[in-house]
């Protein structure tokens, strides 16, 4: 029996290449996609297959679409939308144009790439599609407003997308990570300083502490965890008789999940406002 083609998004690192890696590692036929040259040759050094992807360009999304088409001869069994990046900053300080690119690399580019995977998956009957969120994408924290909109939106959107393709033989899930070890902050930083006019801020000082901890190496939160976490719940979304709506990784994800049924959104907002560390951490 041929492996079973699977195809995955934003591996230049952590998670991405952690799940591409062990996928490959199982017997899966995994394409792994990334947008710089560089980060695409180290995963061809890997022994993967490789396709470049920038969720941004709807030109891109369709072209590595075909690509994989091409490659696999009509192929897809499973797709893990991962890419993505978290973009800092009070929501007053959020340009229409920040939010904008935020939603193009986290939203819009995901929905584009499972619209063209269903009528594939469709074609044979089966197949699953596995999003990559968020705890912050049920559970709201002080300046993260883009990337908590982001990943509201999918959630919901994903949701929807659940219930039309019952009884297709297509399965969707969420995946609803906490800290991660990943470049996720590196990338954040790098976010803060181009995107927020921090010294303009009301903020500012808020942000200096958010510099800080976005700089630091190693864990920056309690309860880290490394990135083959996800790949554990990636393998049962795909493998599973009857894999889960939403698969909920590290301990702050639990804890939120269990305080959002219950407590009231008064209470529930003082908790969220002590974790989000007014912006600083």
């Amino acid at each position: 029996m041929p492996s079973k083609t699977i195809l995955v998004t934003g591996c230049s690192s952590g998670i991405g290449l952690v799940t591409a890696t062990g996928l490959k590692a199982r017997g899966y036929r995994v394409f792994a996609t990334a947008r710089k040259p560089e980060d695409l040759e180290m995963l061809s050094q890997l022994g993967l297959e490789t396709l470049p992807l920038d969720y941004s360009s709807s030109d891109s999304v369709r072209q590595c679409f075909a690509g994989l088409m091409e490659k696999s001869e009509g192929q897809l069994y499973g797709l893990f939308n991962n890419g993505a990046y978290g973009q800092p900053g009070a929501v007053e300080d959020l340009t229409r144009d920040t939010l904008r690119m935020q939603f193009e690399a986290n939203f819009f580019g995901w929905h584009e790439l499972t619209r063209l995977a269903i009528p594939v998956m469709r074609s044979h009957g089966k197949g699953r599609i596995v999003h990559n969120s968020s705890v912050l994408g049920f559970a709201a924290m002080p300046f993260r407003g883009a990337y908590n909109a982001s990943k509201f939106a999918l959630e919901g959107l994903t949701d929807t997308l659940r219930l039309e393709l019952r009884g297709s033989g297509i399965s969707v899930s969420l995946i609803e990570p906490g800290p991660i070890l990943s470049r996720f902050r590196a990338n954040a930083l790098h976010a803060l300083k181009e995107n927020i006019d921090i010294e303009q801020s009301i903020y500012r000082d808020n942000y200096k502490g958010a510099l800080a901890r976005l700089a630091k190496e190693g864990p920056a939160a309690p309860f880290t965890l490394p990135p083959e976490a996800v790949l554990g719940k990636v393998i049962h979304a795909l493998e599973s008789r009857r894999p889960r709506p939403r698969y909920y990784v590290t301990v702050p994800t639990y804890l939120f999940g269990i305080l959002k049924r219950l407590l009231g959104t008064r209470q529930l907002d003082r908790v969220l406002y002590m974790a989000g560390g007014e912006g600083k951490r």
